[in-house]
């Protein structure tokens, strides 16, 4: 499952560039060219990583960075600022409002794309590798293989993509309409009760007889990767 990268810049020919080469990268990205507009895209689209612009019209950077840091739904959320500002200073205050990290402009997008990696591995290794693993459950990005234990785990495109959002943190209660959004898509329109027809199938390729479900569900929220399961 590619990382989901929410950018803050407000120059066209910048966040079309950023676009097109993060996209090209395998990262789905949304961009945002309004500052104000940055908190509410954050919570709707639950990125990965933020890449914020300092300078915006209206609210700085900074600012919004500490307005992220304030809510709980981005308090966790990875931020890499884009500055022109290369003083010792502006980026201790970057750092201080709860910045992971600073790129200065003009930037040379190998070393923005290397940064991200680099960052989405400190902050969040299970989405940044190409294998994602939570007790006996192990799962190939790369190949498309997933094992429990040491048993081969068939499963289809759709229950695939499931199973690597849920392993990216494990704990966390998926609405049906957030895993719509993480495993269809935004712009597929597939009815949420479909995704309990996929978790039923994810289930039923992972556990034998006698196995413990890894998956729980969450009454009128919704399903989550049971945290104290061990394997």
């Amino acid at each position: 499952m590619s990382a989901k990268i929410l950018v803050v810049e407000d120059e066209a020919a910048i966040s079309h560039l950023l676009d097109y080469n993060l996209t090209a990268e395998g990262y789905q990205v949304t961009v945002v060219e309004d500052g104000d507009d940055v908190v509410l895209a954050a919570i709707d689209t639950e990125p990965d990583l933020i890449l914020l612009d300092w300078m915006l019209p209206n609210v700085s950077g900074i600012e919004l960075c500490r307005q992220l840091r304030a809510r709980t739904e981005t308090h966790q959320t990875p931020i890499v600022m884009l500055t022109a500002r290369g003083e010792e200073e502006d980026r201790l205050r970057g750092f201080e409002k709860g910045a992971d990290d600073f790129v200065t402009k003009p930037f040379s997008m190998s070393e923005l794309i290397a940064r991200i990696k680099a960052v989405l591995r400190r902050t969040n290794p299970s989405i940044a590798g190409d294998v994602a693993t939570f007790a006996d459950i192990t799962l190939d990005r790369e190949t498309m293989r997933v094992k429990r234990g040491q048993r081969d785990i068939v499963l289809g495109p759709t229950e695939f993509r499931m199973l690597d959002v849920l392993l990216q943190r494990p704990g966390r209660v998926y609405s049906r309409e957030q895993l719509l959004d993480r495993v269809w898509g935004h712009d597929i329109y597939v009815e949420a009760r479909t995704v309990d027809v996929h978790v039923g199938r994810l289930r039923k390729a992972l556990n034998r007889k006698n196995d413990r479900d890894p998956i729980r569900t969450v009454r009128s929220s919704g399903y989550a990767l049971d945290e104290t399961y061990s394997g």
